[in-house]
């Protein structure tokens, strides 16, 4: 693509790799340059806390608010008692108003790390779509918005054909998904005059409906902007690990676990992340990215303070390195790393190596601690571990020990 926009937000999102596609650059741009233009992504609340893989979207709204636009963040109060089926093989669990709301409490904590919705001139909004969607007639709710969509070209869409083709279950409530998420454009543009929605390129259906159904019943000409959907060079989803997602939420992910997240990216994958996650000029993003060696280690841990000091705080990153360093340089302990505490009572009779490592969150089962310790992956103090029949005492935990499993994942265990 050649466009060579006029505004910062559109500049900053094709430099710096946001930028999947767009419905209209040109118009976009123009509308940008004009003045401040309200923006929304939409978020459902299927969990007590967002996790890296929704980052990429996070940061595009900082990036909105801090070249003069105002960002809406949309929890999906109304749509997460439906269900997003985009991409998925199967259909999501339905959640209580009760957990939903629980859920949105956890999500917003995360929100107020990266945007300000209390500045004066181009405050955040944090809205819910259940403030509309709760108190929809159903029959007017078809005849004013549903007869503005065509089932033909709901069923081409490549996020439900992929499920038709593989001949899995779509259940009419899921399908009615996007119908509600387009009407969610609508209502942000009649109440907030919100001019762009943006999302993962998963999200373009959903998208350009939106925009079709604003342009029909409001006449309202309006914009989507989608970024790519990330994966690691090595083709793993990102906000992934093999112990499960990495959590933004300090109490489901330690910032000493997320800051390890990222010092141990894949070189190749260094430059595209501190582009996309951090706020380093480009110029040393590229600097930093096409270090080799042990150097490449140094720009690694500058990714990793730079995204868990804007996520957890400039302390939290500082306390992570030190451990690291600690831990991984001199061998040593660690103040700040994930910490099992057992009770006087646990160990009275003895507690079987297995059940520690299970409970330390270095395994997910006795059967994988077990085949770890088989395989040499698991250390006790840094020496290895092969006995997967040791049992711990009150006098083996004295003194707090290092349980590793790998070079990179360890805990601590001691008496409470």
């Amino acid at each position: 693509m050649t466009y060579h926009p006029k505004s910062d937000f559109m500049s900053i999102m094709m430099q710096r790799g946001y930028l999947a596609d767009c419905t209209d650059y040109q118009g976009l741009d123009e509308a940008l340059s004009k003045g401040c233009v309200p923006a929304y992504i939409g978020f459902d609340a299927t969990a007590k806390s967002l996790h890296v893989g929704s980052l990429i979207q996070i940061m595009m709204l900082r990036w909105l608010q801090k070249t003069g636009h105002q960002p809406i963040t949309l929890m999906g109060g109304g749509t997460t008692k439906v269900g997003d089926p985009s991409f998925r093989a199967d259909e999501r669990p339905l959640l209580t108003a009760e957990q939903i709301d629980a859920n949105i409490d956890g999500i917003k904590q995360v929100f107020a790390k990266y945007l300000d919705y209390d500045r004066a001139d181009n405050p955040a909004l944090m809205l819910n779509n259940a403030e509309w969607l709760d108190g929809l007639n159903y029959l007017e709710f078809l005849r004013d918005i549903g007869r503005h969509f065509s089932v033909n070209r709901m069923l081409a869409f490549e996020s439900v054909k992929s499920r038709l083709d593989r001949e899995q279950s779509l259940s009419f409530l899921e399908f009615n998904y996007m119908i509600l998420q387009a009407y969610d454009f609508l209502e942000l543009n009649r109440r907030y005059g919100c001019l762009l929605q943006m999302g993962g390129s998963d999200q373009w259906g959903n998208i350009v409906n939106g925009i079709d159904l604003t342009r029909r019943v409001l006449d309202h000409e309006i914009y989507g902007l989608t970024s790519p959907l990330l994966t690691t060079s090595d083709g793993k989803k990102m906000g992934k690990t093999a112990d499960g997602a990495v959590w933004l939420n300090a109490d489901m992910r330690s910032p000493y676990e997320f800051w390890q997240f990222w010092r141990n990216t894949t070189d190749a994958d260094v430059g595209r992340f501190l582009k996309l996650y951090t706020e380093i000029d480009v110029a040393e993003c590229d600097r930093l990215g096409a270090l080799a060696g042990s150097e490449i280690n140094e720009a690694k841990i500058v990714l990793a303070n730079a995204v868990t000091t804007l996520c957890h705080g400039v302390d939290a990153a500082a306390a992570a390195e030190a451990t690291a360093r600690e831990v991984f340089e001199k061998g040593g302990v660690g103040d700040d790393l994930p910490t099992l505490e057992l009770t006087a009572d646990e160990v009275a009779g003895g507690i079987s190596i297995v059940q520690v490592i299970v409970r330390a969150g270095l395994a997910k089962s006795g059967k994988e601690a077990k085949r770890l310790i088989a395989e040499n992956g698991a250390r006790l103090d840094d020496a290895p571990l092969t006995d997967a029949g040791l049992v711990l005492d009150a006098g083996a935990l004295a003194a707090p020990i290092k349980l590793s499993a790998g070079k990179k994942r360890h805990a601590l265990v001691k008496l409470g």
